[in-house]
C-alpha cells in the first residue's frame, strides 16, 4: 500500500515505529562511507601483481626503443596508445596518454580552449562573456565543477532512459554562446543508463551555431559491465565522421577503476585538428607523463583481451553489491510509492529518486545514523536539484555485510522522510 493512501493516523503510527528503529540504529555508532565510487580492497587486489612487473632488473624500453626512465614522448608510448585506443574504439594516432586522471585531462582541455581558439571557432572561450555549457542531469558533480570553475553558465538538460533530451539539445545549440556538452554515454554517472543509437546519431548530427562547440565525451565506464548481457553504444567518432562533425567529440577514459585509482593511466582521443590545439598547450606543460606506469599496464594486460578478462573479475566482485542495493530497495520501498530507481547493467552507481522534497532530509538522516552518502543535489549544476529528489548510491567500497546494513538504514530514512513530507502537506 502506498504511503499516499495511508490515513493520517496510519502515517503517525508508522512514523512512530520507524523513529524507534532509527534511534536504536543511531545508538550503534555505525560509520560507513558511500559518498564516492571507490573500488573496494578486493578490487584493488586484482591488480596487485602489476606492482611486481618492473624492478631494478627490468627492461624498461618501449617497443620503439624509448627509454621509459627518461624524458620525452609527450603523448605516450606506442604500445599504451594502442591499448587505450582499443578501449575507446579509435586508432592510436588519435590518442594521447596522460597521467592517472582523466578528469585532469578534461580540465586541461577546457583550460586550453579557454585561452586558445578552438578549431573552427574564434575567439578563445574566455573572451565569450556569456559562455554556456550543456549539462545532462542527473550528472557527474566533478564535470559541473570544472565548467563552473571556468565561469560557464551551466544549462541542465533532462535525461531519460535513452539519454539527454535531444529536442532540447538541438534547440539550445542554436545559441552561439553554447560551447559544449558533458556526456557520459555508457552507464552514465549516476543514472546508469546508456545512450540509445538514436541519441548518439542525433548528437553526431548536431549543427551548433558555435563552430567551436565540443562534446566532452567521458567514456569512463566503456568496459565496466556487470554481466554478459551488457549495453553497447555507437562509436561517436564513426558517427561524427558520417555527419562531417569529426572535430566535435573529444573522448576520455582511464584505468582508474580498472587497476589503481591512485596510479592508473588516463587517455583522450580527438581529431587531428583538435589534437593539434591541445598538444600546443601540453608541449609547454609536460615533457612526458609516467612512461614506466604505461609500460607496467601494457605488460600486465598484454592487450585489450587481457584487460577485458580482468574486467570480468571486477564484475564478479561488484555484481553482488548491486544486487544487494536493488534487492533492498525493492523489498523495503517498492510498494510504498515513494521511490524510483534504475537497474544498471554496468558502471558504478545506482541512481535513486526519493519522494520530491525529501532527498536532503534522507541524506541528513543517513549521516545521523552513520551512513555518509553523496550530498543531495550534487548530481545537478550548482548543487541545485529542483525536485530535491535525486540521490546517488555508490555500492562498490563497503563489504557485503556493511552494504546490507547501509541499505537498511537508507530505506528506513527514505520512509521517515517521506512520511514527514506527506504529513506536512
Amino acid at each position: 500500500m502506498k504511503y499516499q493512501d495511508y490515513s493520517r493516523e496510519q502515517r503517525d503510527a508508522e512514523l512512530s515505529t520507524l523513529w524507534e528503529e532509527f534511534n536504536q540504529i543511531k545508538g550503534k555508532n555505525i560509520k560507513l562511507n558511500m559518498a564516492r565510487g571507490v573500488p573496494s580492497p578486493d578490487q584493488l587486489n586484482l591488480s596487485r601483481k602489476m606492482l611486481d612487473i618492473l624492478n631494478s632488473e627490468s627492461d624498461c624500453f618501449a617497443e620503439d626503443g624509448t627509454d621509459c626512465c627518461n624524458y620525452g614522448v609527450m603523448d605516450g608510448i606506442p604500445e599504451c596508445k594502442k591499448l587505450m585506443a582499443d578501449v575507446m574504439g579509435v586508432t592510436p594516432d588519435m590518442v594521447m596518454v596522460g597521467g592517472n586522471s582523466s578528469l585532469n585531462m578534461m580540465f586541461d582541455t577546457i583550460a586550453c580552449f579557454m585561452n586558445h581558439p578552438v578549431t573552427g571557432g574564434t575567439p578563445a572561450w574566455s573572451l565569450v562573456p556569456d559562455r554556456k555549457f550543456l549539462c545532462p542531469v542527473p550528472g557527474y558533480d566533478r564535470h559541473f565543477g570544472v565548467t563552473e570553475y571556468f565561469g560557464f553558465q551551466m544549462i541542465p538538460v533532462p535525461m531519460d532512459e535513452n539519454g539527454p533530451d535531444m529536442d532540447l539539445v538541438e534547440e539550445l545549440v542554436k545559441d552561439p554562446t553554447v560551447k559544449g556538452m558533458w556526456c557520459v554515454p555508457k552507464y552514465s554517472n549516476p543514472s546508469g543508463i546508456s545512450y540509445s543509437d538514436e541519441v548518439v546519431r542525433r548528437i553526431a548530427a548536431l549543427q551548433p551555431a558555435a563552430a567551436d562547440f565540443r562534446l566532452m565525451w567521458d567514456n569512463a565506464y566503456c568496459i565496466h559491465d556487470l554481466t554478459d548481457e551488457h549495453d553497447e553504444i555507437l562509436n561517436i567518432f564513426e558517427e561524427c565522421e558520417k555527419t562531417g562533425n569529426i572535430d566535435m567529440p573529444i573522448e576520455f577514459c582511464s584505468t582508474s577503476k580498472i587497476t589503481f585509482p591512485g596510479s592508473g593511466v588516463a587517455a583522450m582521443a580527438a581529431s587531428a585538428n583538435n589534437m593539434a590545439v591541445i598538444k600546443g598547450k601540453y608541449k609547454y606543460q609536460n615533457i612526458g607523463y609516467d612512461k614506466l606506469n604505461m609500460l607496467r599496464h601494457v605488460r600486465f594486460f598484454g592487450d585489450i583481451n587481457g584487460m577485458m578478462a580482468h574486467m570480468k573479475k571486477h564484475a564478479e566482485i561488484l555484481r553482488p553489491r548491486f544486487e544487494i542495493v536493488l534487492n533492498k530497495l525493492g523489498e523495503n520501498l517498492d510498494e510504498l510509492g515513494i521511490i524510483r530507481y534504475n537497474r544498471p547493467r554496468g558502471g558504478y552507481f545506482v541512481c535513486v529518486d526519493v519522494l520530491d522534497g525529501t532527498a536532503k532530509r534522507v541524506v541528513a538522516l543517513c549521516k545521523e545514523a552513520g551512513v555518509n552518502l553523496t550530498g543531495a543535489g550534487a548530481t545537478y549544476p550548482y548543487g541545485n536539484d529542483p525536485h530535491d529528489s535525486n540521490i546517488r548510491i555508490a555500492p562498490s567500497f563497503p563489504s557485503l555485510e556493511d552494504l546490507s546494513s547501509a541499505m537498511d538504514i537508507f530505506c528506513l530514512c527514505a520512509r521517515i522522510a517521506a512520511l514527514e513530507k506527506l504529513n506536512a502537506e
